[in-house]
């Protein structure tokens, strides 16, 4: 039996679904698609990207559909649009815009295969090594992974450039050339034809030696993972909150990968050395009563009481705004904050605003200022102006439907009337944080 063929007689766990093939007509996925279909690996279907940035892409899509036809796979075409303005370059946005196409076509647990091969791993490990990579980027290109709502599998690692052309040849496929793999203005391409074949004049097996350092760094990694996310609960909440205390007490080789793990924990990339430089130093070693914030990605970094918090951007306070809640079981709040909502329309009319200032809230027989009874409750300061008030006059009766006020929980009781803040996701996952939700 063929070498490759061997590859696809049993697929490793969770691989035991059905197949996508990332057909782009070159020699590498020519060779992975018949050689699937060689191995008789059922239920595999293949998907061509036109990205449009070649005057032949309309002719390629008629070859890789001819080709699927005669191995009898199904071909969805998919279309892309380039930017060329975008800051990635052309490679990058193409690379970008077709897993997004790919990840679309992609059913619930279906597995996405692409023919990466060992050389691609090795100019990958290579290329982060110039770029000042850590451990995680030399670990370069995973074999199997997560690529929701399915997988992605690599099943070509192990195998050469050469191979895949031996195997093409003698089964007397035919494939795409694309112009841009000659093109030495791209990277990788003068990486390819300039670079490796000087260092394989003096090492031989450069790329199977990059490989395999990738699966030690990989290796590696993993184990760190799993002590990293041992570690991790030590120093966090229930909500996912780093507590400081907690944080400080780790030995500082391991910190900046805390943070890390704490940042894919929320589902972001991990922040490069130079951002986890500024978390540590103006984030953490703040003054114990400063309430700093820092950006970073799509997410911002809040301190409060010792917690360092994680959460998406927040929308602005709506300042100087108020309705009249009454008639309806129903009360709509500024745009983005959601609703209040109740079983009936209030007992007596309300106000509901945000953001009052100099008001207080009788709490167990005192009046106390709202800015008060938030520290009594643990209120984190940018929540303070983003939770609706119910009011009376200049007087605060319930705030977000959590801190009751003593006249409003007495007619509550007596009329039987409870109500809830509806907040968007923002809101809730912050409530949440601060242990209010």
């Amino acid at each position: 039996m063929n070498p490759l063929a061997q590859l696809f007689q049993r697929l490793p766990p969770p691989l035991g679904g059905r197949l996508l093939v990332a057909f782009s007509g070159g020699l590498d996925s020519t060779v992975l698609l018949h050689a699937l279909v060689a191995a008789g690996v059922a239920e595999v279907r293949a998907a061509h990207v036109h990205h449009g940035l070649q005057p032949q892409a309309e002719s390629w899509a008629a070859h890789c559909t001819a080709f699927c036809a005669d191995l009898g796979v199904p071909c969805a075409p998919l279309r892309v649009h380039i930017d060329a303005r975008d800051p990635a370059g052309p490679e990058g946005a193409a690379r970008r815009q077709r897993y997004a196409a790919l990840r679309g076509l992609l059913a619930p647990g279906e597995v996405l295969v692409t023919a990466h091969h060992r050389d691609d791993q090795a100019e990958t490990v290579l290329l982060r090594l110039l770029r000042g990579a850590g451990p995680d980027g030399l670990a370069g290109i995973g074999s199997v992974s997560e690529f929701a709502p399915g997988w992605l599998w690599r099943p070509l690692l192990d195998c050469s450039r050469e191979e895949l052309r031996v195997y093409a040849e003698s089964h007397r496929l035919r494939w795409i050339e694309d112009p841009h793999n000659g093109d030495l203005r791209y990277t990788r391409v003068w990486l390819r034809r300039r670079i490796m074949p000087l260092l394989a004049e003096r090492f031989p097996c450069v790329d199977a030696a990059l490989a395999r350092g990738a699966r030690h760094c990989g290796d590696q990694q993993h184990a760190l993972q799993l002590l990293l996310a041992e570690r991790l609960q030590t120093v966090i909440d229930e909500h996912a909150v780093l507590n400081l205390q907690a944080f400080a007490a780790q030995p500082l080789a391991l910190r900046p990968w805390l943070l890390r793990a704490w940042f894919k924990l929320h589902g972001q990339p991990a922040p490069n050395a130079a951002t986890l430089a500024r978390i540590q130093a103006e984030m953490i070693g703040a003054r114990a009563d400063a309430q700093p914030r820092l950006r970073v990605g799509g997410y911002e970094l809040r301190r409060y009481r010792q917690r360092l918090f994680a959460m998406p951007v927040l929308p602005s306070p709506p300042e100087d705004w108020s309705a009249s809640w009454s008639e309806d079981a129903r009360c709509r709040l500024a745009d983005g904050f959601g609703e209040l909502a109740a079983a009936d329309a209030p007992p007596q009319p309300l106000t509901v605003r945000f953001a009052v200032s100099g008001v207080r809230l009788r709490v167990g027989g005192h009046g106390r200022s709202l800015k008060t009874v938030f520290q009594q409750h643990g209120v984190p300061p940018w929540l303070r102006s983003r939770v609706p008030l119910l009011c009376r006059q200049q007087e605060v009766l319930d705030v977000a439907g959590w801190i009751l006020g003593d006249e409003i929980s007495q007619w509550a009781r007596q009329n039987r009337w409870r109500y809830r803040w509806l907040a968007p996701p923002w809101a809730r996952r912050a409530l949440l944080d601060a242990g209010l939700g």
